[in-house]
């Protein structure tokens, strides 16, 4: 049986990806392909209570970094590596690139500690590719104010810790080789998707 592939889904909150996740699904989908969609933190049962705990709950960055890799870690057994190995795509909303640039980049936690984390939990599990919606700070940042009625605690963060969240995320997309593929969210819908498909077109040859 030919393995499926694992497409993930990243930016800052407000940067518009959850917009495209179900349209990208059903684009595999009309392909033949059977898809997954998911999302992080979350994906299983467990995984779901812990994002709550994640999202509303105050506690140290260590705490959060470790909640997040225990969510994973569920998230990576029980759905994610084998939907991949029945031969299924998996869309998720979020992966490990969001620690680096939330908990590491945002939080200030060092790099090497997560690293030990993702090579414990899922080393032998990457990405096939990286979707990356990138958008100006101030942008991301009204449209979580026009679109969130109630806030999580990621979203209520400050300028100055989405800037460094951004800017984990683009320097990882710099130095991944490819795997990151960046999209200006700033764009109109019409010309995110046309940018996705050339995107998706490539995946599923």
């Amino acid at each position: 049986m030919t393995k499926g592939k694992f497409i993930t889904l990243e930016g800052i909150d407000g940067a518009g990806k959850s917009t495209h996740l179900a349209w990208l699904a059903e684009r595999i989908m009309a392909s033949g392909r059977e898809v997954v969609t998911t999302r992080e933190p979350g994906g299983t049962p467990l995984g779901e209570q812990l994002r709550e705990i994640l999202l509303r709950k105050g506690m140290h960055a260590d705490t959060e970094v470790l909640l997040m890799f225990a969510a994973r870690a569920e998230h990576v057994r029980n759905l994610i590596a084998p939907a991949i190995a029945a031969g299924k795509w998996v869309v998720s909303d979020r992966f490990t690139d969001a620690t680096y640039a939330y908990q590491c980049g945002g939080r200030g936690i060092d790099a090497e500690r997560i690293a030990q984390l993702e090579a414990w939990v899922h080393g032998d599990l990457q990405p096939d590719a990286t979707l990356l919606f990138d958008a100006p700070l101030d942008l991301a940042r009204d449209r979580v104010a026009q679109g969130t009625a109630d806030p999580d605690k990621f979203e209520r963060e400050q300028a100055a810790f989405f800037a460094r969240v951004r800017g984990n995320y683009l320097a990882r997309a710099a130095a991944s080789r490819g795997r990151i593929r960046v999209i200006d969210s700033s764009q109109p819908i019409a010309n995110i998707r046309t940018a996705l498909t050339a995107h998706l077109e490539a995946l599923l040859k």
